[in-house]
């Protein structure tokens, strides 16, 4: 029960929920969830999203302050193509007045990262470097470093085997892609965020929501978070996908990935 989760959370500060951005199933128990957690914490409830950056805070701001329209909200903070599956949650907020965290970082910073080094990032402004975690930032290691260098090569590959003309027998100009210092820029920055909302709002509850790479297993953000206040209390959901049977899924090998794991049907509508 959705309640079981929500009672936990009175001994925790904040809940993560890692998500498959296209599943609309997951979106209606966030949304769900968001309201349970209104109802039971009040305004201490807070929104925190992986789906908005630092840099448009302001403007998420002004929108759920009523100052500017949603279509200039929604083109200006550069809202996902899929901003229809949050926007109930967003709307939500904005009649109860609860507060919202923009808490990424611009992808521009990341994919800069990524070619050049977190050395690069020092050259940019003050105003760029308060879009990010302060630097330097910690880069993932171990067991998760592990895991972002096999999901940059897969999807290396994926985008080679896509591409028309590619050249026979190339493998000598075959580039893997690093994603481990873009990733863990968004890791840390997401990091921070909820870092300096709970800082300034010591009883708030923070319900986050990001892509469950970011914090499955309790790695990415949760280690970043807990870098910054390792007396913090966070909790994990994982959101997982199956396509098979209920009755077909073995349980027990999803148990590392969250406090709690959400199964949904993929195709569903």
């Amino acid at each position: 029960e959705p309640s079981a989760i929500v009672d936990d959370f009175a001994a925790y500060d904040v809940l993560f929920y890692g998500e498959q951005h296209t599943d609309v199933i997951t979106h209606a128990v966030q949304f769900l969830l968001l309201q349970m957690i209104y109802e039971k914490y009040g305004n201490k409830a807070a929104l925190s999203l992986e789906m908005f950056d630092r840099d448009v805070q302001y403007i998420l701001d002004e929108y759920l302050t009523g100052r500017i329209k949603e279509g200039y909200f929604v083109k200006d903070s550069r809202s996902w193509g899929n901003y229809k599956d949050y926007k109930p949650m967003i709307e939500f907020a904005k009649i109860k007045k609860l507060n919202v965290i923009a808490a990424n970082a611009p992808f521009r910073y990341v994919s800069l990262v990524n070619k050049f080094g977190i050395d690069t990032l020092k050259l940019l402004s003050d105003q760029a470097k308060r879009a990010m975690a302060p630097l330097p930032y910690n880069l993932a290691s171990g067991d998760y470093a592990e895991k972002l260098r096999k999901f940059g090569e897969d999807n290396s590959d994926k985008k080679k085997k896509r591409k028309k003309n590619v050249l026979k027998n190339d493998s000598s100009t075959t580039v893997k892609l690093n994603i481990i210092p873009g990733h863990s820029l968004w890791d840390a920055t997401m990091a921070y965020s909820v870092y300096q909302y709970h800082n300034s709002h010591p009883e708030s509850k923070i319900f986050h929501l990001n892509g469950s790479f970011h914090t499955e297993e309790y790695f990415g953000i949760f280690q970043r978070l807990k870098e910054y206040d390792n007396n913090i209390k966070l909790l994990v959901i994982t959101s997982v996908p199956y396509g098979k049977k209920i009755s077909k899924i073995d349980f027990a090998k999803y148990k590392n990935l969250g406090d709690y794991i959400i199964f949904t049907k993929t195709k569903m509508k």
